[in-house]
């Protein structure tokens, strides 16, 4: 049974076209609609990713969001700051840290604080100069 109307040229390449104006919109993050101003975005320069990092952890030790948007703001300020370092080839113990960090599963809350206390550490000290010893992460 074929269908008459206006639409019904358009009714198979519906789909199609919204999957292409799914494919062309921007990815939605975790944790963006809860922390503006997080970004996972790479290629940045280090001192911005850096900043945003800080910003992260210290939002973390104050309690400053819900769990789960605290957790989306230190991944994606994470990611964007190891997307920096490889970008600009920098191997400083924070970029090593930040690197380790991000691959880690079962993110506490206990976890994020230590995190957070680190990176605040280590990103106080000049985060392009290599590191030779590189301690252990914190654990979940």
């Amino acid at each position: 049974m074929r269908r008459t109307g206006l639409l019904s040229p358009w009714g198979s390449l519906l789909p199609v076209l919204a999957l292409l104006l799914a494919a062309a919109a921007p990815p939605v993050v975790a944790g963006a609609a809860c922390a503006a101003g997080a970004s996972g975005a790479g290629g940045r320069p280090l001192s911005e990713s850096v900043q945003t990092t800080r910003a992260a952890a210290e939002a973390i030790l104050a309690q400053s969001g819900t769990e789960h948007c605290l957790r989306g703001k230190l991944t994606n300020a994470l990611l964007g700051l190891s997307k920096s370092c490889e970008v600009h080839g920098k191997r400083s113990e924070l970029c090593v840290f930040a690197d380790r960090v991000v691959v880690t599963t079962g993110w506490s809350v206990a976890f994020m604080e230590t995190t957070a206390r680190q990176l605040l550490q280590l990103s106080s000290a000049d985060p392009t100069s290599p590191s030779p010893a590189v301690g252990r992460g914190p654990q979940p």
